[in-house]
């Protein structure tokens, strides 16, 4: 590279854009689908980037393709050169912000509160633009946030063995809660035992949601048996509903009820549910760096959830 040179020659944006790709990607197959490129093409961008910079990048001994030393090093500066250079075309475009959709994904703990204050926050800031929430169990999101259709994540932290090439920022932790409607033959007991729930039906989270192994395990050092009836779904709205119309038990994290409980629209199970806390945060894909946008979103985020502890 000469004296006047900014860039090395050599080195082209496809050359990168390939690098970073794969990276995110875990691998050359799904980095050429998303790139819209041959496997073939990909794979001589890396072998000729590998080569300019005299160093190997990835470690292939596995499935997945994973940084080497020298490649993590290398990549924390070209997705800092890749978003300074996003920022700088939208920077040179009035509606180049405007165009840009910030996606996240909202688990069930902060879908009624965290979320809808930081999304109303972010759309009266200077960087407001459209946003996408996408919301469902977490195995869902997180596989979407993999593949790069979502920004982050923001609820409760994963288990260790789905968390690989993730990083996660703690905002604040909170504990499960059994909600009842106020008529419930439980609802004025002052202390209950978990046996006292079987002759009821239950509104459990599916097998691959965060809390269940956390349910499971109240359950089992609570000596329960089996359940009359149980119903397992992620979507609050319905889980509502049921346990206002019948005599039904809603275990789910407490800031979801935290306005039901306020009203006394539903009421808390007096059970010891100390050992359910937990901590709620944003996951984010590592070695990535995100632009001010989505910067922006995720300061949204983190002040409303600053606020709804600071309520609580």
């Amino acid at each position: 590279m000469t004296s006047s040179s900014l860039l090395d020659p050599r080195i082209k944006l496809r050359h990168v854009s390939c690098f970073l790709e794969v990276t995110r990607q875990g691998g050359v197959v799904p980095a050429s689908r998303a790139l819209g490129l041959s496997q073939p093409a990909v794979s001589k961008s890396l072998a000729e980037l590998e080569d300019l910079l005299g160093a190997a990048l990835f470690d292939r001994s596995g499935r997945r393709l994973v940084l080497t030393r020298q490649g993590e090093t290398f990549a924390h500066h070209a997705m800092t050169a890749a978003a300074a250079i996003r920022e700088g075309i939208q920077s040179v475009s009035q509606s180049g912000t405007r165009q840009r959709t910030v996606r996240l994904g909202t688990l069930p703990t902060v879908e009624v509160e965290v979320v809808p204050r930081a999304v109303a926050a972010f759309a009266n800031g200077p960087l407001a633009c459209r946003v996408h929430v996408e919301s469902g169990p977490s195995t869902h999101m997180l596989s979407m946030l993999r593949d790069g259709n979502l920004d982050f994540i923001v609820g409760r932290l994963a288990g260790p063995e789905v968390m690989g090439g993730m990083v996660f920022e703690h905002l604040y932790s909170e504990q499960l809660t059994f909600a009842v409607r106020p008529s419930h033959p439980l609802a004025t007991r002052s202390q209950l035992t978990y046996r006292e729930l079987e002759p009821f039906p239950m509104l459990l989270p599916p097998a691959g949601a965060i809390i269940r192994p956390i349910v499971d395990s109240l359950f089992i050092a609570g000596g329960v048996g089996s359940f009359k009836f149980e119903i397992e779904t992620v979507s609050n709205s319905f889980a509502r509903a049921y346990t206002l119309e019948n005599n039904a038990v809603w275990t789910i994290s407490r800031s979801v009820v935290a306005r039901d409980l306020e009203l006394g629209q539903l009421v808390p199970l007096a059970l010891d549910t100390s050992a359910s806390h937990g901590p709620v945060g944003i996951t984010m894909r590592s070695n990535e760096q995100l632009d001010a946008v989505a910067l922006a979103m995720i300061n949204a985020v983190r002040e409303a959830a600053a606020a709804i502890v600071l309520h609580t």
